[in-house]
């Protein structure tokens, strides 16, 4: 089930070194994935497309997607590979330190307890990252759950979590494998020999550890994953893998004392990732670029103090806090590749720094709440260079060292919300946030196909700012919430077509016929209005009906920088989101849910010329309770084998999603 927290937020009694959901968290929009939700997917970007707003850069799953385009946006104002969205997992983010996209496959849905999606900028604790919202993740903390599926395409999936306690002191396991054969993106009279499956084998496993210490709580976690998948094309393949630790210590706030918290956590990661040119007739390949590794690091440190007192008779709750991050990196490829061999070398990276600083509080008194908050954030990139070499000779061909820059960013929220008579609530908030570029924005040209993407260490952080407004019902079977908003973007970063192939240009080199040159440009603003509405309703005691819409209108000023892409969409932001669901108890064992999404038309790149039409898919789950402890389950996915468009090139071959796919499995609640 989808939870709104229209009212206030109920604590949760958790294990793990956690501060309790801040009470203004209510005036803002949340939305909340329970266990429930998250058991009906078998990944967790899959549960979070229950809520509209809520998207990967295309419309894949990670399932099938590359690693380098699983960043997650909100509200499809502008997705992006990189993502605009901060992913924390209990306080420790999960976006990668080069790309910010995050590998989802590294947190099985049965590891986690809940999820909140925060739609809209946000300041406080949310920091650096969070343009469009946040979501944040928390992991199990009793119980456990094992899951067991086959499906189609050779598909294979085990995953599970379990709280252990040895005396005072808890574990928390969890693990997760999946190997499938894959589809192929490409089908129909323009597929060819070229087109290939997009194969997975993904593996995650973590522990944590909790360990009460005098009033507190100390968390230690540590955790691994690796994915290795097919692209969908003949030589080409992507490999990433990292690993996190974190140590985290808090203490639960109380009437006469104050509650705090701080976290030091680091990730690592690694991205190999082989890109090629497809021959006109789809006939093959010819490798294009090998990105070797791209070995990374990320480290952080958070703080946060939060104490609430009576005032009167209502209740005031501040919070104070500052945290930092230090993201380095660099990618190492071969490209150039002529006569049968790779001929340059490539090394580029740098170092992004930020540190913010940060006070929250709400005040609360009868009907009424109001939250807000102001933020102060410095950023800084430097040691960037580019050093291109010629394999024979070791000479350079292109050898950069990019200046340094930095700033400042000052960002805030304010939100009110009223309860009124019968159920009904009204809340209205405005916020601003910031998003620096990534080390892959900054410093990594990349190809897919025949289009070219160049770097631009010039980039500055995208900055939102925005309104809404929402009025929500809650009932003794069900609830409804309408949000009406207005964002923009200043400063977005958007791939800005300079050119078409053939043809050679600097720095970029050699673009194929069929394919273009891209690069990431500060170009101009985005504005965006749009409507989100939810709700679910349980008429009686076995039926569920749930339902959500999203439409966003976004359109692009492209100012001096891109004049052409003024009055444009920007690109994979589609303006109509609408998904359905129901479950019924058919009898005391049987459970039938169903599941639909439709999406209206979006576009594959920045011209708005490459066209992916509208697409519907519908999913049905039957389980079948066994006993207490056992469950099998029974799943169609795209019941109607619907042809979803996820890409296109510009010769006008599409790619699809995934087909129809049939899977059974085991579940066991322990």
């Amino acid at each position: 089930m989808i939870q709104d927290p229209a009212t206030d937020v109920a604590e949760i009694v958790v294990t793990a070194a956690r501060l309790p959901d801040a009470a203004g968290q209510g005036a803002f929009a949340l939305i909340r994935l329970d266990p429930e939700a998250l058991n009906r997917a078998r990944r967790l970007d899959e549960a979070l497309a229950a809520v509209p707003a809520v998207s990967l850069f295309r419309r894949t799953s990670s399932l099938s997607a590359n690693p380098t385009t699983q960043g997650l946006s909100l509200r499809a104002i502008a997705p992006s590979g990189a993502g605009r969205a901060l992913i924390t997992l209990d306080g420790v983010p999960l976006n990668d330190p080069f790309g910010g996209w995050v590998i989802w496959s590294q947190v099985p849905p049965e590891s986690l307890d809940g999820v909140d999606v925060v739609r809209g900028g946000g300041t406080g604790p949310y920091g650096a990252g969070a343009l469009t919202g946040s979501v944040a993740l928390r992991e199990r903390d009793a119980g456990g759950v094992l899951d067991l599926s086959l499906a189609e395409r050779g598909t294979f999936r085990a995953a599970g979590s379990t709280a252990i306690a040895l005396g005072p002191i808890q574990l928390v396991l969890s693990a997760g494998h999946e190997t499938t054969d894959g589809h192929v993106p490409v089908r129909g009279p323009a597929a060819g020999p070229a087109d290939t499956p997009l194969d997975l084998t993904a593996s995650t496993a973590s522990v944590r550890a909790d360990v009460p210490l005098q009033g507190a709580t100390l968390s230690l976690r540590a955790g691994v994953y690796e994915e290795d998948r097919g692209s969908g094309l003949q030589g080409a393949r992507a490999n990433a893998k990292g690993s996190v630790i974190s140590a985290t210590l808090a203490a639960r706030p109380s009437p006469d004392r104050a509650g705090w918290r701080v976290q030091l956590w680091r990730r690592g990661s690694d991205l190999a990732n082989s890109s090629v040119a497809v021959a006109a007739d789809r006939s093959g390949t010819t490798a294009a670029n090998e990105q070797i590794e791209t070995p990374a690091e990320g480290w952080g440190v958070n703080a946060a103090l939060r104490r609430a007192h009576p005032l009167g008779d209502g209740r005031i709750e501040w919070e104070v806090g500052a945290d930092a991050r230090i993201n380095e990196g660099e990618t190492r490829e071969r490209f150039r590749f002529i006569a049968g061999n790779f001929t340059r070398d490539r090394i580029a990276g740098g170092t992004t720094q930020g540190a913010g600083v940060y006070a929250d509080g709400s005040w609360s008194r009868g009907p009424w709440l109001v939250a807000g908050g102001l933020r102060l954030d410095g950023w800084r990139n430097r040691d960037g260079r580019r050093l291109e070499t010629d394999r024979a000779t070791g000479v350079a061909t292109l050898d950069e060292t990019d200046p340094e820059r930095s700033g400042t960013v000052t960002s805030a929220r304010l939100a009110v919300r009223r309860d009124l008579a019968e159920g009904f609530s009204l809340r209205a908030a405005a916020y601003s946030a910031f998003r620096p570029a990534t080390l892959n924005e900054l410093h990594r040209p990349f190809r897919v196909g025949n289009d070219l993407t160049e770097a631009n260490a010039a980039l500055e952080p995208e900055r939102l700012t925005g309104i809404e407004t929402e009025l929500a019902w809650t009932g003794s079977r069900g609830g409804v919430t309408a949000t009406v908003f207005a964002n923009r973007i200043e400063d977005a970063v958007v791939n800005v077509t300079i050119g078409e192939g053939p043809g050679t240009f600097p720095r970029a080199g050699f673009v194929p016929a069929g394919g273009v040159l891209r690069q990431r440009r500060n170009a101009g603003t985005i504005e965006a209005v749009g409507l989100e509405l939810n709700g679910d309703w349980t008429p009686g005691d076995r039926l569920t009906l749930r339902g959500a819409l999203s439409a966003t209108d976004a359109r692009l000023e492209g100012g001096t920088a891109a004049p052409q892409l003024t009055g444009l969409r920007p690109a994979q932001a589609p303006i109509w989101s609408v998904t359905a669901g129901a479950d019924w108890q058919a009898s005391d064992r049987l459970v039938l849910s169903t599941a639909a999404r439709y999406e209206s038309r979006r576009f594959d790149d920045d011209l708005n010329s490459r066209v992916l039409a509208a697409a519907v898919t519908l999913d049905m789950r039957a389980e079948w309770r066994v006993n207490d402890v056992t469950g099998l389950w029974l799943a169609v996915d795209n019941v109607f084998d619907a042809d979803v468009p996820v890409a296109a090139t510009a010769t006008g071959v599409e790619s699809l999603g995934t087909p129809r796919t049939v899977g059974v499995g085991l579940r066991l609640s322990l």
